[in-house]
């Protein structure tokens, strides 16, 4: 059976999480960063409440494992280890920026919450929306939230801003691919001009233009991570009120799709 928490992975990251507070006064020594994240990955992976989380994993109580989740992502801690493994797959040359894929999928929002709507393809139940962005060949580089009913198109440039300073290379840290690849729901002039205006060339198609320029034989890589995130239970199905625990998952199903990406055989 393949660890939950790999050692390597682990040595790679583990200095990216704030190290636990003492406790001067006595009680309980805090629960390892090791154990917590551990905890973490299975509720990821299986999708069960927090409070089922089995006592004999060692990691302990579901609660405790939430607050660590938390508190990491106050110290953008998941955000380091997403760009940390850009890097290294980038040093691998396994960045492909010569096109960036952007796309959005559905899931439902058990509870609602914020950054909930109706969605428009589950007969009108809350629901949310998982925002991504992707190299070429399908490397997750930008996960985001929306609401259900939030139209595509008014998040392409935040998005795109929203890409890391990937290294790996000698020389400047790098943001921009040569080009964005997008379906016709991003379809929209002004975004067009700021994608060009950050030397960015638009392949957005447009809507009521007929299909066969080509763009579509791109599109299954962004269609394959996103069917790897559905693979994630906890993200399949939105259980988090709270938008930060929910994209927490995202950002760290991000992180564990990069670490297996940068160890297969594939680019």
């Amino acid at each position: 059976m393949k660890p939950l928490l790999p050692d390597d992975l682990w040595t790679l990251i583990e200095p990216l999480f704030p190290t636990p507070r003492p406790r001067p006064k006595g009680g309980r020594p805090p629960l390892a960063n090791r154990q917590a994240l551990t905890g973490i990955i299975f509720v990821l992976k299986t999708g069960i409440p927090w409070e089922y989380l089995p006592a004999e994993m060692g990691c302990g109580c579901g609660m405790t494992c939430w607050r660590r989740l938390r508190a990491w992502f106050l110290a953008g801690s998941w955000e380091k280890i997403h760009t940390l493994l850009l890097s290294r797959l980038r040093f691998l040359k396994k960045i492909d920026f010569s096109r960036f894929l952007i796309d959005t999928s559905h899931v439902r929002a058990v509870g609602g919450g914020a950054q909930t709507g109706p969605s428009p393809v589950d007969r009108s139940k809350l629901g949310s929306k998982i925002e991504l962005i992707t190299d070429g060949q399908g490397v997750p580089v930008v996960v985001g939230v929306c609401p259900a009913n939030h139209n595509d198109n008014l998040d392409t440039i935040e998005l795109i801003d929203r890409v890391p300073p990937i290294a790996g290379v000698p020389g400047r840290p790098r943001r921009r691919p040569e080009q964005l690849q997008g379906d016709r729901g991003f379809d929209d002039e002004d975004d067009r001009r700021k994608l060009r205006r950050r030397r960015i060339i638009p392949l957005l198609a447009k809507r009521r233009t007929k299909h066969g320029s080509g763009l579509g034989k791109f599109r299954w890589f962004i269609e394959r991570t996103n069917s790897w995130f559905k693979q994630f239970r906890r993200v399949r199905i939105r259980y988090d009120r709270m938008p930060a625990m929910y994209y927490s998952f995202l950002k760290l199903a991000a992180a564990l799709i990069c670490f297996r990406i940068a160890n297969s055989g594939f680019s």
